[in-house]
């Protein structure tokens, strides 16, 4: 058997080792994860559902909701609002109002939504009244009277036509009514009738169809469906 060699009386086996030199230890065993809980801790996290901003349609919600506001007097509930827009709740709508009122109010805007009787609707602000209380003063002392829309049917059906078959028809002095009617631009001077006098001829303007939804005299409901059923 072959000698071990010796160094100072020490085997290379029982060499002592180094000052400040830890021991070698044994490594920590690992535990064992579950499966499922290591792919859960390994999944990012989900991010948080966000409201809807658009419709079903891709139209921004704050848009139509605003539309739908603008052709209505009265207020709309949230729940209409989203329905409307095909909404299954009612949160979108109520960020989407949050979000028009911040833009009416950026770039000070004369009207924002307010809550009213359950629903939205969109108002003027309390300043603006005393100006609106004009328009709506003089809107009234624009109206025609009953004796202003007889002649005018009278006018409208039986155009070109003389005061003097007005008044034979309604039975009462017309003058000032048909001076009326031409001052709120609905009856105006078309001619003058080949009889004694030359009588003025009164017809309707285009305004006069404008206002009741007319394209020509041609739309104008027959005489027969004006009757009262008898």
């Amino acid at each position: 058997m072959p000698a071990s060699r010796s160094n100072g009386g020490m085997s290379e086996q029982n060499l002592p080792l180094p000052e400040n030199q830890p021991a070698p230890t044994e490594a920590a065993p690992v535990e064992n994860v579950p499966t499922d809980v290591a792919a859960a801790q390994a999944a990012p996290a989900e991010a948080a559902p966000t409201e809807a901003t658009e419709t079903p349609e891709s139209m921004p919600l704050t848009q139509v909701i605003e539309a739908l506001l603008f052709s209505t007097d009265a207020p709309l509930s949230p729940g209409k609002l989203a329905e409307i827009c095909g909404l299954d709740s009612t949160k979108p709508v109520k960020l989407a109002i949050e979000e028009l009122n911040k833009g009416y109010e950026a770039r000070q805007a004369a009207y924002r939504v307010e809550d009213r009787a359950g629903g939205y609707q969109l108002l003027t602000l309390p300043q603006y009244a005393d100006y609106i209380e004009r328009l709506v003063r003089k809107k009234d002392e624009g109206r025609l009277t009953p004796a202003s829309l007889e002649t005018l049917a009278i006018v409208s059906y039986k155009q070109p036509i003389t005061r003097a078959d007005v008044e034979a028809i309604r039975g009462v002095a017309c003058g000032e009514v048909l001076r009326s009617l031409m001052e709120h631009n609905l009856v105006k001077i078309v001619g003058r009738a080949e009889e004694i006098g030359r009588p003025m001829l009164y017809g309707t303007t285009r305004y006069f169809l404008e206002v009741f939804g007319l394209a020509s005299l041609k739309d104008l409901p027959k005489a027969d469906s004006l009757k009262e059923p008898t």
